[in-house]
């Protein structure tokens, strides 16, 4: 950009190939164009990790949140009335995590097939979890006369899901021990891809992608895809009961990595469970987040850190029920983590006189449920369940290839069941029916109240410290005033943003806030833009919101197939009850106090122009601040039913505000602004 001289480009830092001198690279830099060297010098003002602020921040703040719980939990571990009433806390939040489950309707089960197996049998099932949205799963059936205790057995994330080898041998291993297992495809795997193509092959790269880009979905009507896969296996329990070979008094249920957090959210759940073993899962989620990052969409629910619920806290609610943490010494699934929860528990069934009915079963192995592992699982539900103590021994067990298991001609139910509804179909469908209610909230509610409720969805403090700015460096010209600046205020991260402004101490009549999904560095290069404000008189501010432009994440921490490139920011910031978009909109209105706080610019009006995500930003912002004057916008999501709808496009988690359509979409935002807004 012509108008930085090269003594400014130089004063930023610049890291440059070590192996050539400064004698040579001197020379060499000075005849290059200016808009050539260093391009993003002209941007940058943090002189530390700018990259891994936001995380690191994030990660603060979830710690502040659980050493909050740490204390409620050790007040609560001092009596058996204390941990019920601590449990009873419990579950009224993690019932509200959940949100609005379906009603119950009839489960239409089917009976597609019929394997013989030496011992048992296997039935191919398919049965109604919500009108016209199907489950697939196998039913093991021990050969002789029941009732049997019945096992709901959960899939990991193998893309076979209930053909996977290792979970068919532990469905085998109990049938055998006398067992009536009920094992269930989760969504997205095995039968029951949802985004599928037209011959409803997957349209993704694997069952964690879909999971995700559900979530997506699932959480702006107020849900997620956890609470989808706890409903589908709430029907399976059901089913299970109805079965005659069943003894309904004896229930239990297990699952191995994403089957284990399955486990903890259903064995939490459903009091009709007796008995569970979760395996390759328990951790904790403090540890989880800061060492590895968030997983895919159906392992977290959104505010669980708002609201201090940990991995432990799902054991806790079982408690004093028998409950055996299987662990791998070498899982990534972090084992430190795994000792700290199960510690945790064991003094939680300490306090309830229950110690002898938990265990932590570690092998010497890595993740997933080896024969030792499926061997003690066994033997603990065998203790409990049939008062037997004995070592259970697997020996060779035949497994059967996914064909053969198959509940569909196809392999797929979306094109092997006339009229089946799609989780993406259904959250469509919830969103279109929930127009009503966020029409009659509207009706019925003041412009403060729906502001407040804004401001709540986006969890933004109604009370902002004071912002306080540095002044990192600044360039003088004959046109216009050039200033790195940082904004910081107590408890949000720092803000880096550029002021240009005419010289002098004339009034600045408007500031024009100019807003970019790459950050400020991309509007640099708009320099007829720039000229075009500054020519009028008016002063432009050019900020990288948090996440963006030079505090954006480093891909490395965000894996391709979320399709998001800052997924770990943005689950944990889902986490712990701020969504980044609301932080966004806090780090604009922090901008909105700073220009008020200067003499300069008390009197200006303020306007904005943004593009893409951050326009949407933006939207949310003017309609809680009146003083922002005037929008212009381009390029943003025109709704979040839109968002459902194309539910494949990449980056849209950035946008996500859970319960949102509950209450406002995007047009209404649009159609608040009235007059104040323009589309570019």
């Amino acid at each position: 950009m012509k108008i930085f001289t090269r003594s400014l480009l130089l004063s930023d830092k610049c890291y440059l190939h070590n192996y050539l001198t400064a004698a040579i690279l001197i020379p060499f830099i000075l005849l290059l164009p200016a808009t050539t060297v260093c391009a993003q010098a002209p941007a940058s003002i943090i002189d530390w990790g700018a990259d891994k602020m936001l995380n690191t921040y994030l990660m603060q703040q979830m710690h502040r949140q659980y050493a909050g719980r740490s204390n409620r939990v050790q007040q609560a571990m001092q009596s058996a009335s204390s941990v019920q009433a601590y449990q009873q806390q419990l579950r009224a939040s993690y019932r509200q995590l959940l949100g609005v489950l379906p009603e119950k309707t009839p489960l239409q089960p089917t009976v597609t097939g019929i394997l013989r197996q030496d011992g048992y049998h296997i039935e191919k099932i398919i049965y109604q979890s919500f009108p016209k949205h199907h489950v697939t799963a196998s039913l093991y059936v021990p050969a002789g006369n029941g009732p049997f205790p019945g096992v709901l057995l959960f899939c990991g994330h193998e893309a076979e899901a209930k053909a996977t080898p290792s979970y068919q041998q532990t469905a085998i291993l109990f049938a055998r021990q006398g067992f009536v297992v009920l094992m269930i495809d989760p969504v997205s795997q095995g039968e029951r891809h949802q985004l599928t193509d037209s011959t409803g092959q997957p349209s993704t790269r694997g069952g964690t992608t879909e999971h995700t880009l559900l979530n997506t979905a699932a959480a702006m009507v107020g849900s997620s895809v956890a609470a989808y896969e706890l409903w589908d296996n709430e029907r399976g329990l059901d089913y299970l009961l109805s079965r005659k070979e069943v003894d309904t008094t004896r229930i239990g249920c297990l699952g191995n990595s994403g089957g284990g957090t399955q486990t903890a959210y259903f064995m939490a759940f459903e009091n009709r469970i007796k008995v569970a073993a979760v395996c390759s899962y328990i951790t904790t989620r403090e540890r989880t987040f800061e060492l590895s990052g968030p997983l895919d969409g159906c392992v977290q629910i959104p505010n669980e850190g708002k609201y201090g619920l940990e991995i432990t806290d799902y054991m806790h609610l079982l408690a004093p029920k028998p409950l055996l943490v299987l662990a791998g010494r070498y899982d990534f699934v972090d084992y430190t983590g795994a000792e700290q929860a199960y510690n945790e528990a064991k003094q939680c069934y300490t306090t309830l006189g229950a110690p002898e009915r938990i265990e932590l079963f570690t092998v010497d192995d890595g993740h997933g449920i080896s024969q030792p592992k499926r061997e003690a699982a066994a033997r603990w539900f065998r203790r409990w369940l049939y008062q037997d103590d004995k070592p259970v021994q697997e020996g060779v067990l035949a497994v059967l290839p996914a064909t053969a298991l198959n509940c569909t001609g196809s392999g797929e139910l979306n094109n092997s069941i006339s009229g089946e509804i799609t989780l993406q179909q259904h959250f469509l469908q919830t969103a279109t029916a929930l127009a009503a209610r966020r029409m009659q909230f509207q009706r019925t509610v003041t412009k403060k109240a729906f502001t407040d409720t804004l401001q709540q969805l986006l969890g933004i403090h109604v009370r902002r410290n004071k912002v306080q700015v540095e002044r990192a460096a600044t360039r003088q010209q004959q046109e216009w005033v050039y200033e790195k600046l940082l904004l910081r205020s107590e408890n949000e991260p720092p803000l880096p943003f550029i002021l240009m402004r005419p010289p002098g101490n004339s009034v600045v009549q408007k500031v024009v806030i100019c807003l970019n999904d790459e950050g400020k560095r991309t509007l640099l290069d708009s320099t007829a833009l720039l000229q075009s404000y500054l020519q009028k008189g008016y002063a432009v501010l050019l900020p990288d919101l948090r996440g963006i432009g030079e505090t954006a994440d480093g891909a490395a921490f965000n894996h391709p197939k979320f399709y998001n490139r800052e997924y770990r920011n943005v689950m944990s910031s889902l986490h712990i009850g701020r969504p980044l978009i609301g932080q966004r909109v806090t780090d604009l209105l922090l901008l909105l106090d700073y220009l008020l706080s200067d003499q300069e610019f008390q009197k200006s009006m303020v306007d904005i122009r943004a593009s893409g995500a951050t326009a949407l930003v933006a939207l949310h912002a003017a309609v809680i601040d009146p003083r922002i004057n005037r929008l212009q916008i381009d390029q943003y999501p025109d709704s979040f039913i839109t968002m459902i709808r194309r539910i494949m496009k990449k980056d849209q988690y950035s946008s996500i505000i859970p319960g949102a359509l509950q209450y406002y979409d995007v047009p209404d935002l649009v159609r608040m602004m009235d007059k104040r807004v323009a589309f570019l």
